[in-house]
């Protein structure tokens, strides 16, 4: 926990709350205000029906009245701003004071099968590496964050990520902004929504149905306000508008199947679209890129409005004195055609900016983080006091490691619970941050762009037929037909752990000379001593290191520290004896 980022938010969360403290008696006074005016426009109405008072006074309070509305309804929307944000700095906060895991987005709905290393770092899940860096507002910028932990981009893009990110990283005010985008804190903005509806097949209007339903309309609009101002009666009025209103319903009844594709594809548009504009304003207020984006959104989210009021009771005659509907149905889709390219790349780019939102929010809130150095030499990876990213600072134990030339592997040897997991889980997500363009929990770090491989959770499978051992031999082809493509980084625990000790031994060796032939670095757990022989194996280029229990101490008295050699100690009689299993010295 970094105690000047968590003064930062402590503070700031303090001010809000003041803040919506003294918001509730404006808040109170304003609708207080305006149950008053109300009251009193009736009170008047009722006299002047009984003509008790001129019936112009009904209307006096009414201006006043307009402007309390206004007020209450700015009020209240600031005050669920405010609302919003205080629960923003509530999470951050137990974020920082590491209660984060169950408490955010989980991510497993971006869970593959069958990828290399998702689930054998716990990418998604609860307590995993989405989890703690997710701070996206919507949908979109967490299926971009989760491509990027994926996935391993160019080398200019990574550096490219990392600037971005340290720019970003002071920006407390710009995080707290993305947090309260959008009406309510349930409004979402999903790419699948908006995606189908972008790429859905356009629907093709009659083309001289646009110009015929204007001057229709306009004729309609102009017989209206002739009787209205007297000009004619209103009797000649209606049989003036009477034939035009019958030549709109048959074009209505024309084209009422692309109308109802249309109506069909922009519902749950219409519900999605008010947070993508919130976001793309602030992009364009930050100057990030985007300009004029947030107006043209603004159009769509507009007639997306007006057609949803068309089964209201105020607007279903307008709508049908003027061909509402349909006219509004080809606007939107006047509207895809142009600006649908654009409104691709601009959910793109939000995507990508809510992705370095949260790779920023986890390098201000952990400042000893350091940029790595990504570099496109052979496989290698060169880390100085390296730990695990989800671990507190106070229970992160850093270690150096060096994969490369000459080493180009570890065996690490050890007893149970000594810590081998959670180093090799350390090396792995420290270098998905890399890729990504996060900061890394190291005090530096040096590494390739490497396609990292992981076999550390591998399961059984009883629907696939496939048992541990299979699946696990199904990973390490998967790493050697990786490793014949680019550089690998391949980290596996207890590797064929599911078979007996000679044939474990061979099958291991086997595994290892054909990723270090072809040019892959990594690390391999075990606890069976007849393993550490791998490391030993002349023209391989490995080395034996253990982890194990503090000098001459306890052996369960761990100090997670890699240390040289292969371990000669082991502790699972210990630990059977903790469980209560009676058995002698």
């Amino acid at each position: 926990m970094d105690s000047g980022v968590r003064n930062e938010y402590a503070g700031r969360l303090e001010e809000l709350r003041t803040e919506w403290t003294r918001s509730h008696s404006k808040h109170t006074a304003a609708a207080a205000i305006l149950a008053l005016l109300t009251g009193l426009v009736f009170m008047l109405g009722v006299n002047a029906v009984r003509r008790r008072v001129p019936v112009w006074w009904p209307a006096m309070p009414v201006p006043l009245g307009v402007v309390a509305a206004v007020e209450f309804r700015r009020l209240r929307a600031a005050r669920s701003r405010t609302w919003r944000s205080i629960r923003y700095y509530e999470r951050s906060l137990r974020r920082v004071d590491g209660h984060w895991a169950g408490d955010g987005y989980r991510g497993a709905e971006f869970d593959r099968d069958g990828h290399l290393y998702a689930r054998d770092l716990g990418i998604f899940g609860e307590g995993s590496l989405f989890e703690f860096l997710c701070v996206a507002r919507t949908a979109i910028g967490r299926r971009r964050l989760a491509q990027w932990l994926l996935t391993a981009p160019t080398l200019a893009e990574t550096a490219a990520r990392q600037t971005a990110v340290r720019d970003l990283a002071p920006r407390s005010d710009v995080r707290e902004a993305v947090a309260v985008l959008g009406a309510y804190e349930f409004s979402e903005s999903t790419w699948e929504t908006l995606g189908v509806w972008l790429n859905a097949p356009a629907t093709v209007f009659p083309r001289w149905l646009p110009a015929g339903a204007a001057i229709a309309s306009t004729l309609t609009a102009c017989g209206i306000l002739a009787a209205a101002t007297g000009a004619v009666p209103w009797l000649q009025a209606a049989r003036w508008v009477e034939p035009i209103l019958l030549l709109q319903g048959v074009a209505a009844l024309t084209v009422r199947t692309e109308v109802r594709r249309v109506l069909d594809a922009t519902g749950p548009v219409s519900v999605e679209i008010a947070v993508l504009r919130d976001g793309v304003a602030l992009l364009e207020k930050e100057r990030l890129g985007i300009q004029g984006a947030a107006r043209t959104l603004g159009r769509l989210q507009r007639m997306l409005a007006l057609l949803e009021q068309r089964d209201k009771d105020w607007f279903n005659l307008l709508f049908l004195l003027f061909l509402g509907k349909t006219q509004l149905c080809m606007a939107i889709e006047r509207w895809r055609a142009e600006h649908g390219a654009g409104m691709r790349d601009w959910i793109e780019r939000w995507g990508d900016f809510e992705a370095l939102n949260a790779l920023a929010t986890y390098a201000h809130e952990n400042p000893d983080a350091v940029f790595p150095e990504v570099t496109a030499d052979d496989a290698r990876l060169e880390a100085v006091g390296i730990g695990h990213p989800l671990l507190a600072n106070e229970d992160c134990v850093r270690n150096d490691v060096v994969l490369g030339e000459p080493t180009r592997f570890y065996v690490i040897s050890g007893s149970n619970m000594s810590g081998k997991s959670t180093l090799l889980r350390a090396i792995g997500l420290n270098a998905v941050l890399a890729y990504a363009g996060a900061p890394v929990r190291a005090r530096s770090l040096r590494l390739a762009r490497m396609q990292v491989c992981a076999s550390l959770a591998v399961v059984d499978s009883l629907l696939n037929g496939r048992s541990r051992f299979l699946a696990e031999v199904e990973r390490l082809r998967l790493t050697i037909e990786a490793a014949g493509s680019g550089p690998v980084l391949f980290l596996v625990d207890e590797i064929f752990s599911g078979t007996n000790s000679r044939d474990r031994r061979v099958a291991a060796e086997a595994v290892v000379q054909t990723l270090v032939a072809r040019r892959a670095v990594g690390a391999l757990s075990t606890h069976d001593m007849s393993l550490t022989e791998i490391a030993e194996a002349a023209g391989l280029g490995g080395a034996n290191v253990h982890m194990g229990s503090r000098e001459a101490g306890d052996p369960m008295d761990f100090d997670y520290l890699l240390k040289p050699g292969a371990t000669r100690e082991t502790n699972a009689l210990a630990i059977a004896r903790m469980a209560g299993v009676p058995i002698g010295d």
